[in-house]
């Protein structure tokens, strides 16, 4: 793994997801159907979408009508960090032995942003910003053949000189595609068409003082709801300095929740302020409640009726910080992190109520686990993740769950998202390298490697550049990984 000696105030997104040195300004690029010379032998073709009038356009009328565009089995990821929402992949038949030349199949241009994009039904959505646009355009899984795009103005400048790109990653539910823009618009697509269903301004409607890097919350579709992170605010907060969240006041909008056909508000739940965390369904002594990682702590509510059941406050005293990872659960237990000062506290939810079990030392050269905007993964009785705000003191590590033991740790000096899969774990690291480790309690196990940075793309950039922030989606045996400028499809499936 590379080192880096950038450290700045960072944030997640998203499928969240944000942190950096420098101020990137990241332009779309445009690219014809055949493969740049620079890309290893063995690609198919580099997709691209150019610039569009209206929307939606329907490019391809006839793979539209088709419910299901695969030609081979799998499971599909249809939301941030996977159909279970805690990185894991079901699928079996993983490449472990890899070629020396990465098995490219596609490549796909993207604009400005950092979630990456989600899969279902053989199709790829992915959420950028195109100059004064965002744009969700849905390609072919298996060939990147763009099918449909959709676009809509956005006016958004980022306060710290972050990409004023979406932070969030499309939810697909059967027929239909949510995307949640920097600036506040929830919307609902027909995902086979891109035909605009409805679309609500969360900002302006529920008063939203904007967050220190835009909207970032991932959407969580449960039944026929849309449960949406909003954080809305009075009258009186609106005059509010800028960057001053400390000033600002809930309105009990932290949570709404819309209803998935006709975007008509259902319930709202929470006097909290929204954050980075994407919310996540977990069955707790016996049923299914949604964890919601506020920028003040944790809510647990019941996600038919909007009934708030408990709250645990966790969040650094730091104004300019943010909850970026999504809450761990195991069994009745859950793990917050957070990496800019108090760390790690696991909870256990018991008759409706968050007690704590133990929490990370004030030190944080001693606290367990600090995890930034990268969700970490439980695989047993171990938590595997990425732990330090910045690259400097980033480094991959396991944690036992009951003790809080550190079992091992690895200094990357790079920040990385995981994904687990058949006895294995991907790592992505944010300069574009990919680990595959053996799952190890005892040890960090590299089986393989690939550093797409030093990878020639388009115009000789590297393939995969920083930041590198958007974790890995694994579907039908395709890995997809997404950099700065472009997604990059590789066939990781034994033959």
């Amino acid at each position: 793994m590379k080192r880096s000696l950038s450290s700045i105030l960072a944030i997640a997104v998203a499928c969240t997801v944000i942190g950096s040195l420098c101020y990137f300004f990241l332009f779309p690029t445009t690219a014809s159907q055949t493969v740049p010379t620079q890309i290893p032998t063995g690609v198919a073709s580099v997709a691209t979408a150019e610039v569009v009038p209206s929307s939606p356009i329907e490019l391809n009328p006839v793979l539209a009508t088709q419910a299901s565009l695969w030609s081979r089995d799998g499971q599909d990821w249809p939301r941030m960090l996977g159909p279970l929402g805690n990185s894991l992949s079901l699928e079996t038949g993983l490449l472990t032995e890899w070629p020396k030349q990465p098995p490219i199949v596609w490549t796909l241009d993207t604009g400005i942003g950092y979630g990456n994009g989600v899969v279902a039904n053989g199709r790829w959505f992915q959420f950028d910003r195109f100059q004064d646009k965002e744009r969700l355009s849905c390609v072919h899984a298996e060939t990147g053949q763009l099918l449909w795009k959709w676009e809509a103005p956005v006016s958004y400048e980022d306060m710290y000189g972050y990409n004023n790109g979406p932070r969030c990653s499309p939810v697909v539910e059967g027929d239909q595609v949510y995307c949640y823009g920097v600036n506040g618009r929830l919307a609902c697509l027909n995902s086979l068409s891109g035909e605009l269903l409805w679309q609500v301004d969360t900002n302006a409607k529920y008063g939203v003082i904007p967050n220190f890097f835009g909207v970032g919350s991932t959407p969580l579709v449960h039944k026929n709801l849309v449960i949406t992170m909003v954080g809305g605010s009075p009258d009186e907060s609106r005059n509010v300095g800028e960057g001053q969240l400390h000033l600002v006041k809930p309105n009990g909008t932290g949570i709404v929740a819309f209803h998935r056909e006709t975007g008509e508000e259902v319930y709202r739940v929470g006097n909290y302020l929204s954050s980075y965390s994407a919310p996540i369904l977990a069955n707790l002594e016996g049923k299914v409640w949604c964890l919601a990682f506020m920028r003040e702590g944790l809510m647990v509510f019941d996600p038919d009726t909007g009934v708030e059941a408990d709250f645990f406050r966790w969040r650094s005293k730091t104004i300019e910080s943010v909850n970026a990872a999504s809450p761990i659960v195991l069994g009745d237990e859950i793990l917050l992190s957070e990496t800019y000062e108090i760390g790690s506290v696991r909870l256990r939810f018991a008759n409706q109520k968050l007690t704590e079990v133990w929490r990370d030392k004030p030190n944080q050269k001693y606290q367990m686990m600090r995890a930034h905007w990268s969700t970490p993964i439980a695989i047993g009785d171990q938590i595997y993740g990425c732990s330090g705000r910045n690259e400097p003191d980033a480094d991959m590590r396991c944690v036992d769950w009951k003790s809080g033991e550190v079992r091992w740790e690895k200094r990357t000096r790079e920040r990385s998202s995981l994904l687990q899969i058949e006895g294995h774990i991907f790592v992505l690291c944010e300069h574009g390298e990919l680990l595959l480790l053996k799952i190890n309690p005892d040890k960090m196990e590299q089986v393989a490697a690939y550093d797409f940075e030093q990878i020639p793309g388009k115009n000789r950039r590297p393939l995969l550049e920083y930041p590198v922030w958007a974790p890995p989606v694994y579907s039908h045996g395709y890995l997809y990984l997404r950099g700065a400028r472009t997604v990059v499809c590789l066939d990781m499936r034994k033959k």
